[in-house]
């Protein structure tokens, strides 16, 4: 990869990778330390990175310090008190986006990040796998899953608006 190449993937990459990790985390802060900690390992390791796949590259290395920042911190919530959540419990909201990112906060890490690469991100199913090193099969089961779970907190979208 060279100097052009990185600074084109900075350009293009940054909005999208922080978007990313600020859905996941819900921090501004820890959001960019860990989209410049990726864009630093890409820096460090631009002799060995193909510049075709900088961003799946970048993305991987995103989730993977966010999880490592998360299992430091202790704060996973697990899946069973995800379950518990009862879809009463969210207000009536003409905004559609709030109620949708609330519903998104109820999943489980890894279903929330399969479902955002995957649905606001763009990403198939096999990159999604090689991002959060699951395989294709895994990858669809824990969007279907997710998406059950969004149905059941959300309702219909006619009741919510």
């Amino acid at each position: 990869m060279t100097k052009s190449e990185y600074n084109e993937a900075v350009r293009t990459y940054s909005d999208g990778l922080y978007r990313f990790v600020l859905k996941l985390s819900h921090d501004q802060e820890l959001a960019r330390d860990l989209v410049q900690d990726a864009f630093e390992r890409v820096w460090l390791k631009r002799e060995e990175i193909n510049g075709e796949k900088v961003k799946s590259y970048l993305f991987t290395s995103a989730y993977n310090g966010f999880i490592d920042y998360t299992r430091k911190q202790k704060h996973r919530a697990t899946y069973e008190e995800n379950l518990s959540y009862s879809p009463t419990l969210i207000p009536v909201s003409p905004d559609l986006n709030e109620v949708l990112h609330k519903a998104l906060n109820q999943l489980p890490d890894i279903q929330r990040s399969a479902v955002l690469l995957r649905d606001y991100e763009g990403y198939d199913y096999t990159e999604i796998g090689k991002i959060l090193n699951l395989g294709e099969s895994q990858v669809k089961v824990y969007i279907f899953r997710a998406r059950q779970h969004l149905q059941k907190i959300i309702g219909k979208v006619e009741a919510v608006i």
